[in-house]
């Protein structure tokens, strides 16, 4: 039972990083962008909590769990790097 509600919450948290995303395309202004696309890491960063606890239960392997790691942490890259590039340009 434990594994599903997890499973639950990875599924609503990693799904809504692609929901803001989408919708930082679509942006009315700059500072409207760096909101969804922050929010988009908020996502990124809960999921990642869900990925470290579900392997620190032992529920998953470590080694079931690094890819997903690793495409969290680059996408953090990306939309970090995102953000940055926009509030420069705010500026």
């Amino acid at each position: 039972m434990p594994a599903e509600v997890l499973g639950r919450q990875i599924l609503r948290s990693g799904t809504s990083v692609g929901a803001q995303y989408r919708e930082a395309k679509r942006a009315k202004s700059i500072a409207d962008f760096v909101s969804k696309i922050e929010g988009a890491l908020q996502e990124i960063e809960e999921t990642s909590y869900w990925l470290e606890l579900l392997t620190n239960s032992s529920m998953l392997t470590k080694r079931r769990t690094a890819p997903l790691v690793s495409e969290a942490e680059e996408l953090t890259a990306m939309l970090a790097a995102s953000a940055i590039t926009a509030k420069r340009r705010r500026q």
